[in-house]
């Protein structure tokens, strides 16, 4: 394992002739500006994490894949009495890396250094290296502090440093897979079946004791922005209300219990004496439900930072956070880069179970937990993913139906919140009339509209389906008995009594297809939720329809246009705002805004004269 990680540049100087490579990005790390103001306002991406792998005041000592030692941690202090006193002890930085110099020179030496991506990281420029969260990346160049020289693959590029997690032990890095070899041949003589053996035991060891060190040190994080900023913002009701302080904290305190408890019960199950011989992976499957909670956080983050970003703007908040720092003792960090940890560690525990189940023999005592609970910690993160995604798309569903013109019925957040599939179809009434209308495929219903007459870009609601109850039918092209000539046509019929509720026609074959695909994948979403315990509160659901209401109303005024308002300015989600997102978006939600969204601002006097005119003829 490297030691801590110095974040001083080092001089070109130092090292042996230039390299010609293209220049580094002429966009800072972590700032990124091509992002949407209505999420993310400010031009510092909350999802980067601003120094928090790099920040460390004593060196320490750990042992190298190849047997060397390096500045290591104390990893003998646990939390007794629910005290973290002793915890911080030995542990003053969140992640033990290697600082630039000696990784420079180990990298330069020949090593093989490879590095896990914590955050898909989405290119600006051409000289950037795209990567998703769990790649394995190879360190070719860390000569900069904020941009290293790397590659996935052939492709070699610049990526910034701290998206990354330099890997424990660097040996077999650059496998991919989890699953560790078998275990020793009988061909393989015994002394290197020993060798093995005992080489493979200190690279677990090392992982155990990362997983231990970088635990207690978070425990220390919670605790100084629970005792170091909470408790004093509450001293001050004048500066903070309630809502505030849940607004930028919200369950951080929950969190901080939480993770006390999940570390005394890894304090028990670690082996001081024999690290290797640990049995922790039981631990993360005992509180796999309690892992849930960092949902809530995670969601609220960015509306948090926004807030935070506001209240900075004042002086008086900014010196008094800064002042709670240094009462506190905290490090060198801003109170946005504290409140980005529980973030990253959410994402952490997946790469760190990877890894230590990769040095786990299959003989192990510990294995089948391990493995089980690599799953678990992947689960968790998928789904917290997952809400937070959905949680967009909701904001997203509901601007659209604000738009949309003479809504009745419930919301369409009642029961949905992902939009799957849109488009226009043609409704097969009798042979001799047809409807055009414009479909939106949501999860459990199907809402159709009619567009203006004149204004084209507006909708008219005209009903929805119930999908629960449907069942779609590919109609093969020719002459219909009682609809006539059909061409690209699938019928949907009641699931149960096999009622046919309407026949809808397509332009072409392709898109006729991409709807039973999309009625599939429909089916499929709400399986996986139901498994998933995927749900949106009603409280969330009622949240974002007054958002949006409320955004409308604002358009409104300025318009000072009452019958037939624009639909309120929404900008797709830019891929940055995924970055914690591991599960892709297949459906992008700009689709819904392609049916609604005017291209100009009309004339209203125009507008109502040729309607009058049109209805008079």
């Amino acid at each position: 394992m490297f030691g801590d990680l110095n974040t001083n540049v080092v001089p070109v100087g130092l090292f042996l002739g230039p390299v010609s490579r293209p220049p580094v990005p002429s966009h800072r790390v972590p700032p990124y500006r091509a992002m949407s103001a209505r999420l993310r306002p400010c031009v510092f991406s909350q999802s980067t994490p601003i120094g928090l792998d790099r920040m460390g005041r004593h060196k320490v000592r750990r042992v190298l894949s190849d047997g060397s030692c390096d500045p290591m941690l104390d990893d003998s202090v646990s939390e007794e009495d629910g005290s973290c006193e002793e915890l911080t002890e030995g542990t003053p930085y969140l992640q033990s890396e290697v600082d630039l110099f000696t990784l420079n020179q180990y990298i330069q030496s020949g090593h093989a250094v490879y590095a896990e991506a914590l955050w898909d990281h989405v290119t600006m420029e051409e000289q950037e290296l795209a990567f998703k969260a769990g790649d394995v990346i190879r360190v070719l160049d860390v000569r900069e502090q904020d941009w290293w020289w790397g590659a996935v693959g052939d492709h070699e590029a610049w990526f910034p440093s701290s998206f990354v997690r330099v890997r424990v032990n660097q040996e077999d890095s650059s496998s991919d897979s989890v699953e560790i070899a078998p275990d020793a041949d009988e061909s393989v003589p015994s002394d290197a079946h020993k060798q093995n053996s005992q080489h493979r035991q200190q690279m677990r060891a090392n992982v155990v004791k990362e997983i231990m060190d970088t635990e207690r040190v978070y425990i220390k994080h919670l605790k100084d922005i629970c005792e170091g900023y909470i408790r004093q913002c509450r001293k001050h009701p004048g500066m903070f209300t309630d809502a505030q302080l849940k607004t930028i904290f919200s369950n951080i305190e929950d969190i901080y219990r939480f993770q006390r408890k999940f570390l005394k019960d890894l304090e028990k199950k670690y082996n001081t004496e024999n690290p290797h011989l640990s049995e922790i992976g039981s631990c993360f499957l005992q509180q796999e439900d309690g892992f849930s909670i960092y949902s809530e956080y995670c969601n609220t983050h960015p509306v948090a930072c926004t807030e935070l970003q506001r209240l900075m703007k004042q002086s008086r908040y900014k010196h008094f956070f800064e002042a709670c720092r240094l009462l506190q003792q905290m490090i060198d960090i801003s109170i946005a880069g504290f409140l980005l940890t529980p973030v990253q560690k959410i994402c952490k525990y997946p790469l760190q179970l990877g890894e230590l189940l990769k040095y786990t023999p299959k003989d192990h005592s510990d294995y089948t937990g391990v493995c089980a609970a690599h799953k678990a910690m992947k689960n968790v993160a998928s789904l917290i993913n997952e809400r937070k995604r959905r949680l967009e798309s909701i904001d997203t569903i509901a601007h659209w139906q604000v738009a949309i013109l003479h809504w009745a019925g419930d919301d369409v957040l009642t029961r949905s919140s992902e939009l799957i599939h849109s488009g226009e179809l043609t409704r097969i009434v009798r042979p001799s009339k047809t409807q055009q209308r414009s479909y939106f495929l949501f999860d459990h219903q199907l809402v159709f509209c009619k567009k203006d007459v004149l204004r084209r870009d507006l909708l008219h609601y005209r009903g929805r389906m119930d999908t629960d109850l449907l069942e779609p039918v590919d109609l093969p092209d020719g002459r219909h008995a009682q609809l006539g000539l059909l061409k690209n046509a699938f019928l949907l019929r009641h699931a149960e009594n096999l009622n046919v509720l309407c026949v809808l026609c397509c332009k072409k074959s392709q898109d006729k297809q991409r709807w039973l695909q999309a009625f599939a994948r429909e089916r499929r979403r709400v399986q996986e939720d139901q498994e998933m315990g995927m749900e949106i509160t009603e409280a969330q659901r009622k949240q974002a329809v007054h958002n949006a209401r409320k955004s409308k109303q604002g358009k409104m005024k300025k318009m000072n246009y009452s019958d037939h308002p624009l639909p309120p300015h929404h900008q797709p989600l830019h891929p940055l705002h995924q970055r914690h997102v591991t599960v892709p978006t297949s459906i992008p939600q700009q689709q819904v805004f392609s049916l609604a969204e005017p291209k100009k601002k009309p004339s209203h006097l125009l507008y109502s004269l040729a309607r009058s005119a049109l209805f008079r003829k």
